[in-house]
């Protein structure tokens, strides 16, 4: 069958019933099973996208390999995907002006949220971070028309382009290293909440720091008090917002580079913290059967569940982590946990806290539930953008 184009020129992809209702009802993927027809697309392309009678749903940006196959970016024909692109920058940063306040590290751009489907941008005060995770984006025409907006309207010292090797692998890419894309700066300072932190852009995990946490330190050291105990620390977030409202603080992670960090942080912001490298589960089971206690603990693990079938599996983790964690904490002492698993939804969580309160024989009185910063915005329909759960509570007896 040969290749249909739109009066645009560009590829049409044909797709199920099933993935039409889908599209209509607000979402922004097509699964490669509601393909119908994408005959000699080539990868990357910039598609229109018709349902099984013809009817025209937007356009979109295709990938040969992701079993994503189709990512929306508009209702309407594209004519220049690069300007496109481009205004949507700015529009992502125009969004954050009114609410980014008190830092210089912040997502710039969250991909689909954004509707910038495949982009990922962090700022860490003059460096930009990037992450391209998919065909389209990393065409070349495009990745030009990225750069050259974020430098205009951002002005930064250097882009650094973090790789996953792992997306490159799915998406058919060839492979690519981590590095500078303009500029030579690799590392820097920034500050989150008046809490100065180190930076390397080609070290540590996602693409440097937990930024969509930020707000959420800054509400957990409202409620500090006492000994500190900060689980799943990486490098110091929760832990250096709490340490000038605790008598002590320990951090905890199995990582030793992540907690050099973290000790060289709490240098940076002359706070005695102390670190422990250690697995959190044995730790917490000793500490708690050794009658330790504390003032605030936070649980900050990350994803237990990749996937919808590890739902059970994932809920009974952090069930045992909750519960090690409330029967160390004082009448009056606080509980901040957190889930960044997709596939743990908020109502999992608060029912799996609820479970480890009543086996813990503590009482909670839920005093806030949080979710990821707003620099990290949901879209209504797209479930997969709300990822991050955050409830502090309270320990009354």
């Amino acid at each position: 069958m040969s290749k249909k184009t739109s009066s645009l020129g560009t590829p049409t992809v044909n797709i199920s019933p099933r993935g039409a209702s889908r599209l209509k009802d607000g979402h922004v993927w097509v699964y490669r099973s509601d393909i119908a027809s994408a005959d000699g697309v080539p990868p990357g392309s910039l598609v229109s996208v018709v349902d099984h009678r013809g009817e025209r749903l937007g356009s979109a940006l295709y990938s040969s390999s992701s079993q994503i196959a189709i990512r929306m970016i508009s209702q309407e024909p594209v004519a220049d995907l690069p300007a496109l692109l481009r205004q949507r920058i700015a529009n992502a940063i125009a969004y954050r002006e009114p609410f980014v306040h008190d830092t210089s590290a912040y997502r710039v751009v969250f991909s689909e949220a954004d509707f910038l489907p495949g982009l990922i941008v962090d700022r860490y005060n003059e460096i930009l971070s990037m992450q391209i995770l998919t065909q389209a984006m990393d065409a070349e025409s495009v990745r030009a028309a990225l750069v050259s907006e974020l430098t205009e309207r951002l002005k930064p010292g250097s882009i650094v382009e973090r790789v996953d090797p792992r997306v490159r692998q799915l998406e058919e890419l060839p492979p690519r290293s981590s590095g500078l894309v303009t500029g030579e700066k690799g590392s820097t300072i920034f500050t989150m909440n008046g809490v100065q932190f180190h930076f390397d852009a080609l070290e540590g995990q996602k693409t440097g720091a937990f930024l969509d946490q930020r707000e959420n330190y800054a509400a957990a050291s409202q409620y500090a008090h006492g000994e500190a105990l900060d689980v799943f620390c990486y490098q110091g977030g929760f832990a250096l917002h709490l340490a000038p409202r605790c008598s002590h603080v320990t951090g905890v992670d199995s990582s030793r580079p992540a907690l050099e960090v973290a000790d060289k942080n709490a240098a940076l912001n002359q706070q005695d913290i102390e670190w422990i490298e250690a697995n959190a589960f044995d730790l917490l089971k000793d500490y708690a059967a050794s009658g330790q206690r504390y003032g605030i603990v936070v649980l900050d693990p990350p994803a237990f569940a990749k996937s919808k079938r590890e739902l059970d599996a994932a809920l009974r983790g952090y069930k045992e982590l909750n519960l090690r964690a409330l029967k160390m904490l004082r009448p009056g002492g606080v509980l901040v946990t957190c889930s960044c698993s997709y596939h743990v939804g908020q109502p999992n969580f608060i029912e799996m806290l609820a479970d480890a309160a009543r086996d813990a024989r503590r009482t909670l009185r839920v005093a806030e539930v949080r979710g990821q910063s707003r620099d990290h915005p949901i879209l209504l329909n797209v479930p997969e953008t709300s990822y991050l759960k955050c409830v502090i509570a309270v320990v009354s007896h």
